[in-house]
């Protein structure tokens, strides 16, 4: 039983870590890439409402999901019998953490100030907001993705390890 449970919280925490890396990885390959060839409106328009519609229950669940499944598979193999896999998940939980504090230090406040430039109809410049939003956003996030995708190859490993005990 308590193998099903190390498995069965390994694997939930290794989709969770998956799903956000994937969407990190999504912005910094194709988003963004697509987004730098628009006009400043299109940008700031579409930037203002990416930002208000991400931050949903969906997000929420990987968001948080990913380090409270990983903290909850690493619980799991503090016996001994499960402590070749834990510096693994460990490490996972630290590129996790990275990319948290990204998100909150740099991300999350660059969104905000996007937000509060206002309508892009009323703002009459959109390049200035750009060129302090942009840059910036894209540079940082580009280090989430390799972060977040750090995290979820330790978990990856670990579950190959998992599997061989």
């Amino acid at each position: 039983m308590m193998d099903l449970l190390r498995t069965t919280a390994l694997v939930a925490a290794t989709m969770a870590m998956g799903l956000f890396a994937g969407l990190f990885y999504t912005f910094a390959m194709s988003i963004m890439v697509a987004l730098k060839r628009t006009d400043d409106r299109t940008f700031v328009a579409a930037m203002q409402w990416i930002n208000a519609t991400i931050v949903n229950g969906w997000f929420a669940i990987s968001f948080f999901g990913s380090v409270v499944l990983s903290a909850l598979a690493a619980a799991l193999h503090l016996r001994a019998d499960g402590r070749a896999v834990l510096p693994w998940i460990v490490a996972a939980i630290v590129c996790y953490g990275v990319t948290f504090v990204i998100t909150m230090a740099v991300n999350v406040p660059l969104n905000n100030e996007l937000a509060a430039a206002g309508d892009p109809d009323r703002n009459a410049d959109l390049a200035a907001v750009r060129e302090r939003f942009e840059a910036r956003w894209v540079r940082w996030n580009i280090l989430r993705a390799v972060t977040s995708a750090a995290a979820l190859g330790c978990l990856v490993w670990a579950l190959v390890l998992h599997g061989a005990l």
